[in-house]
Protein backbone atom coordinates (compact mmCIF):
# COMPACT_ATOMS: atom_id res chain seq x y z
CA UNK A 1 0.00 0.00 0.00
CA UNK A 2 1.27 3.39 -0.67
CA UNK A 3 0.39 6.02 2.00
CA UNK A 4 -2.25 9.10 0.81
CA UNK A 5 -0.96 12.01 2.12
CA UNK A 6 -4.41 13.62 2.42
CA UNK A 7 -5.45 10.70 5.16
CA UNK A 8 -2.12 11.43 6.89
CA UNK A 9 -3.21 15.07 7.04
CA UNK A 10 -6.01 14.14 9.07
CA UNK A 11 -4.03 12.37 11.67
CA UNK A 12 -3.49 13.98 15.28
CA UNK A 13 -0.69 13.81 17.85
CA UNK A 14 -2.57 13.77 21.53
CA UNK A 15 -0.08 14.97 23.92
CA UNK A 16 -1.05 14.85 27.25
CA UNK A 17 2.63 14.72 29.77
CA UNK A 18 6.14 15.62 29.42
CA UNK A 19 7.28 12.08 30.71
CA UNK A 20 10.95 13.63 31.24
CA UNK A 21 10.22 16.52 32.92
CA UNK A 22 11.24 16.90 36.35
CA UNK A 23 8.24 19.21 37.36
CA UNK A 24 4.87 18.54 39.23
CA UNK A 25 1.79 17.48 36.98
CA UNK A 26 0.95 20.85 37.03
CA UNK A 27 3.78 22.51 35.82
CA UNK A 28 4.72 20.42 33.67
CA UNK A 29 1.49 20.81 31.83
CA UNK A 30 2.23 24.43 31.75
CA UNK A 31 5.18 23.88 29.90
CA UNK A 32 3.59 21.04 27.57
CA UNK A 33 0.64 24.46 26.98
CA UNK A 34 3.81 26.81 25.89
CA UNK A 35 5.47 23.74 23.62
CA UNK A 36 2.77 23.20 21.63
CA UNK A 37 1.95 26.75 20.94
CA UNK A 38 5.29 27.60 20.22
CA UNK A 39 5.43 25.13 17.46
CA UNK A 40 2.33 25.98 15.32
CA UNK A 41 1.98 22.63 14.16
CA UNK A 42 -1.72 21.56 13.52
CA UNK A 43 -1.74 17.83 14.05
CA UNK A 44 -0.05 18.53 17.57
CA UNK A 45 -2.53 19.02 19.75
CA UNK A 46 -2.48 18.78 23.99
CA UNK A 47 -5.57 16.33 25.59
CA UNK A 48 -7.71 18.87 27.67
CA UNK A 49 -7.07 18.13 31.07
CA UNK A 50 -9.73 19.07 33.90
CA UNK A 51 -9.68 19.88 37.25
CA UNK A 52 -12.51 18.49 39.43
CA UNK A 53 -13.05 19.96 42.29
CA UNK A 54 -15.79 17.46 44.42
CA UNK A 55 -16.88 13.50 43.84
CA UNK A 56 -20.47 14.73 41.91
CA UNK A 57 -18.49 16.63 39.12
CA UNK A 58 -15.55 13.42 39.17
CA UNK A 59 -18.77 11.14 38.22
CA UNK A 60 -20.17 13.50 36.29
CA UNK A 61 -17.68 13.54 33.73
CA UNK A 62 -17.16 10.16 34.36
CA UNK A 63 -20.55 9.50 32.91
CA UNK A 64 -19.69 12.37 30.33
CA UNK A 65 -16.96 10.28 28.85
CA UNK A 66 -18.37 6.90 29.39
CA UNK A 67 -21.37 7.70 27.22
CA UNK A 68 -19.42 8.84 24.43
CA UNK A 69 -17.56 5.81 23.90
CA UNK A 70 -14.96 6.06 26.32
CA UNK A 71 -13.77 3.44 28.68
CA UNK A 72 -12.62 5.62 31.35
CA UNK A 73 -10.18 8.51 33.49
CA UNK A 74 -7.07 9.32 34.48
CA UNK A 75 -6.97 10.67 37.70
CA UNK A 76 -3.81 12.33 37.96
CA UNK A 77 -2.15 13.97 41.45
CA UNK A 78 -1.22 17.85 40.43
CA UNK A 79 1.41 17.64 42.35
CA UNK A 80 2.98 14.54 41.08
CA UNK A 81 6.12 14.07 39.72
CA UNK A 82 6.73 12.06 36.59
CA UNK A 83 6.94 7.91 37.48
CA UNK A 84 6.51 4.95 35.28
CA UNK A 85 5.04 2.43 36.11
CA UNK A 86 2.47 1.88 38.11
CA UNK A 87 1.82 4.62 40.97
CA UNK A 88 -0.96 5.73 43.79
CA UNK A 89 -0.43 9.05 41.97
CA UNK A 90 -2.15 8.03 39.00
CA UNK A 91 -5.54 6.52 38.78
CA UNK A 92 -7.21 5.21 36.25
CA UNK A 93 -11.29 5.13 36.81
CA UNK A 94 -13.69 3.14 35.13
CA UNK A 95 -17.41 1.99 35.41
CA UNK A 96 -18.12 -1.54 36.19
CA UNK A 97 -21.37 -3.29 35.44
CA UNK A 98 -21.93 -6.71 36.24
CA UNK A 99 -25.25 -8.74 35.01
CA UNK A 100 -25.65 -12.98 34.81
CA UNK A 101 -25.69 -15.10 31.32
CA UNK A 102 -25.68 -18.94 30.68
CA UNK A 103 -23.15 -20.78 29.52
CA UNK A 104 -24.16 -22.30 26.29
CA UNK A 105 -20.56 -23.67 25.06
CA UNK A 106 -16.75 -23.96 25.75
CA UNK A 107 -13.84 -23.36 23.52
CA UNK A 108 -10.64 -24.16 23.68
CA UNK A 109 -7.47 -22.53 24.11
CA UNK A 110 -4.44 -21.70 22.13
CA UNK A 111 -0.96 -21.51 22.96
CA UNK A 112 -0.21 -21.77 27.16
CA UNK A 113 -4.42 -22.29 26.78
CA UNK A 114 -4.24 -25.50 24.75
CA UNK A 115 -6.09 -28.62 25.98
CA UNK A 116 -7.60 -26.26 28.62
CA UNK A 117 -10.61 -23.86 28.31
CA UNK A 118 -10.12 -20.73 26.15
CA UNK A 119 -13.61 -18.72 26.31
CA UNK A 120 -17.03 -19.25 27.72
CA UNK A 121 -19.94 -18.75 25.05
CA UNK A 122 -22.23 -17.74 26.69
CA UNK A 123 -26.12 -16.22 26.43
CA UNK A 124 -27.96 -13.28 28.10
CA UNK A 125 -31.79 -13.76 29.55
CA UNK A 126 -32.48 -11.30 26.43
CA UNK A 127 -31.23 -14.25 24.04
CA UNK A 128 -27.63 -12.08 23.39
CA UNK A 129 -24.42 -14.49 22.62
CA UNK A 130 -21.12 -13.14 23.35
CA UNK A 131 -17.50 -14.87 24.15
CA UNK A 132 -15.99 -14.30 27.58
CA UNK A 133 -12.30 -15.14 28.21
CA UNK A 134 -10.85 -12.59 30.45
CA UNK A 135 -11.22 -13.22 34.12
CA UNK A 136 -10.69 -16.94 33.85
CA UNK A 137 -8.56 -18.22 36.61
CA UNK A 138 -6.32 -21.68 35.74
CA UNK A 139 -8.08 -23.35 37.82
CA UNK A 140 -11.36 -22.25 35.81
CA UNK A 141 -9.54 -23.28 32.69
CA UNK A 142 -8.60 -26.49 33.84
CA UNK A 143 -12.46 -27.04 35.57
CA UNK A 144 -14.50 -24.35 33.61
CA UNK A 145 -18.19 -23.66 34.51
CA UNK A 146 -20.58 -26.50 33.49
CA UNK A 147 -22.70 -25.74 30.17
CA UNK A 148 -26.16 -24.83 31.34
CA UNK A 149 -24.49 -23.25 34.83
CA UNK A 150 -25.28 -19.12 34.86
CA UNK A 151 -21.82 -16.81 35.78
CA UNK A 152 -21.72 -13.60 36.48
CA UNK A 153 -19.47 -11.14 34.22
CA UNK A 154 -18.07 -7.49 34.48
CA UNK A 155 -18.30 -5.31 32.14
CA UNK A 156 -18.15 -1.54 30.96
CA UNK A 157 -20.76 -0.90 28.68
CA UNK A 158 -22.56 -1.88 25.53
CA UNK A 159 -21.00 -1.84 22.29
CA UNK A 160 -23.05 -0.44 18.99
CA UNK A 161 -24.18 -3.84 18.69
CA UNK A 162 -25.68 -3.97 22.34
CA UNK A 163 -22.97 -6.35 23.27
CA UNK A 164 -21.09 -5.88 26.75
CA UNK A 165 -18.27 -4.36 26.15
CA UNK A 166 -14.59 -5.78 27.70
CA UNK A 167 -16.52 -8.67 29.35
CA UNK A 168 -14.78 -10.50 32.31
CA UNK A 169 -15.59 -13.58 34.27
CA UNK A 170 -16.41 -12.98 37.96
CA UNK A 171 -17.91 -16.71 39.16
CA UNK A 172 -20.27 -19.38 39.02
CA UNK A 173 -23.92 -17.82 39.95
CA UNK A 174 -24.44 -19.34 43.61
CA UNK A 175 -28.09 -19.39 43.89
Amino acid sequence: RVPVDSEWQKVKYMVFDLPENPFTFTRRLQILSGLIEQTNIPWLNEVAQYRVTDQSRLYSRLSDIVRSGGEGLMLQHQDAYYQSGRTDRLLKLKVRLDAEARVIDHIGGKGKYKNQLGALVVRTKEGREFKIGTGLSDADRQNPPPIGSWITYEYSGLTAHGLPRFASFKRIRAY
